[in-house]
């Protein structure tokens, strides 16, 4: 039942990190392992978008496809992340975006998963840990990148 919890402070409005984590089509460009993602379906629902989506992730001969339900809550700054089917017993992931006084926000990233298999987690779960820790400053590096970019 590997977990793993971050927080991070970036120079960017909450909305602006939040609109760079909601888009998921553009993570194989940029997140580390991510090799290729295809959002199945796409559902507006009040205030909330759900997404189906299928991400690929692979290290060296090792890969694996597994689909998600994706729900963005933009009015509250809120990604949340459930596990549909491939290699997780569960997977449960949350992304939270909070302003900071001085401007900024505090990006709170949290994962809990458990592979199927012991032998896939004992393959792959030292490597995902490693990626997971690399996300963070992959969202914060492509942040800089593209809002400096804008403002340019």
């Amino acid at each position: 039942m590997p977990q793993f919890e971050t927080k991070r402070v970036v120079k960017h409005s909450p909305e602006q990190m939040f609109a760079l984590v909601a888009d998921v089509e553009r993570y194989p460009e940029f997140l580390p392992m991510c090799e290729a993602l295809s959002v199945r379906s796409r559902k507006e629902r009040g205030d909330m978008t759900l997404l189906v989506a299928d991400m690929t992730v692979g290290y060296k001969a090792l890969r694996e496809t597994f689909t998600s339900n994706v729900v963005l809550k933009p009015k509250e700054n809120a990604i949340d992340v459930s596990y549909v089917d491939g290699p997780f017993r569960y997977l449960d992931n949350q992304w939270r975006f909070e302003a900071l006084p001085d401007g900024g926000t505090t990006i709170n990233f949290f994962i809990d998963y458990e592979f199927k298999s012991r032998i896939l987690g004992a393959m792959m779960g030292t490597m995902f840990d490693r990626a997971f820790r690399m996300f963070a400053e992959a969202f914060e590096k492509r942040a800089d990148k593209v809002y400096s970019e804008a403002s340019a």
